[in-house]
């Protein structure tokens, strides 16, 4: 089995008396998608600084590359942020070609990658715009170019999808799927479950600091799928026992259910009641989103 490419092992970190981090252990392959998850102030920024050595921890061991963090290993990350972080005032070409050749290329690697990348994202013809005249989606991928010119072997990307519409979106997806069958390492956090679903090999979920999911996306849903039911019938399936969320969806009911709650306890709650008349009753694959609000809310309970 490959090397892999990051190896996180019980990180800590603290702000003042907060604890931002808290043991939080994973591995990344080269060659797959890791999906970073977690509700808002997670820690999931945090941590991914910590992998970047923005930030150190308080105590564990952060591997990248084999070893430590070093500056000539940045040079093989490529990290899309969040929060935009090009500058606004200066011509998009400019700086781009100025970040690529932070990161190690010579002047004219740096301007013939970005053309090519320019050109791919259909923004070469505003060029010698500045970024602050850019569109948000526009200006969202400009910032993947920045993540990308130098061909990175880690690639982290933070809400990729952000301000695209689905026509860049799907180019996107396309770019991050190249990237992976070409054996980079990615490292992807986004609230877009559906995206998760779609593209991650193996996701780890954060919770107030602390992993409480972690693995396989496929073995994740198949350990959660006595958790989901659907329904059909005419009635109101809302306000029953065990059950965490209620949603409607083209004419069917989708229930994720609490982890110590039996579908069969759920059957029983609507055999009784008069106005509800069921059509089909049966046990779903719950989708990543399920998933993760089930688990958020009963650690929240």
């Amino acid at each position: 089995m490959q090397t892999p490419t990051v190896v996180l092992k019980n990180i800590r970190k603290w702000f003042g008396s907060l604890q931002a981090v808290a043991g939080v252990s994973f591995e990344v392959h080269p060659g797959e998608i890791f999906g970073l998850l977690g509700p808002n102030g997670a820690g999931k920024t945090t941590t991914i600084r910590i992998m970047l050595d923005i930030f150190r921890p308080d105590e564990g061991e952060v591997r990248v590359f084999g070893g430590p963090m070093t500056e000539a290993k940045k040079g093989r990350v490529g990290y899309l942020p969040e929060e935009r972080g090009l500058y606004r005032d200066q011509k998009l070409e400019t700086v781009l070609v100025y970040l690529a050749r932070l990161k190690g290329l010579s002047a004219d690697e740096a301007r013939a990658s970005v053309h090519a990348w320019l050109e791919r994202l259909d923004l070469f013809e505003h060029r010698h715009k500045k970024i602050q005249d850019l569109s948000r989606g526009m200006q969202q991928k400009a910032q993947l170019i920045a993540t990308l010119a130098h061909d990175p072997d880690l690639i982290v990307v933070d809400e990729p999808f952000s301000g695209l519409d689905p026509v860049n979106t799907r180019l996107v997806k396309r770019i991050i799927e190249e990237q992976r069958q070409a054996g980079k390492t990615i490292i992807m956090s986004t609230h877009q479950m559906h995206q998760v679903e779609a593209m991650c090999n193996r996701i780890v979920l954060i919770n107030h600091g602390r992993v409480v999911l972690y693995g396989d996306v496929e073995e994740i849903k198949r350990r959660h799928s006595a958790h989901a039911i659907e329904i059909e019938g005419r009635g109101d399936f809302h306000d029953l026992p065990g059950v965490l969320e209620t949603r409607r969806q083209d004419g069917v009911w989708h229930l994720s259910l609490a982890a110590e709650t039996d579908p069969q306890t759920v059957w029983r709650a609507l055999a009784g009641r008069d106005d509800v008349k069921i059509e089909r009753f049966e046990l779903a694959e719950p989708s990543l989103e399920d998933i993760f609000v089930a688990t958020v809310q009963q650690m929240e309970a």
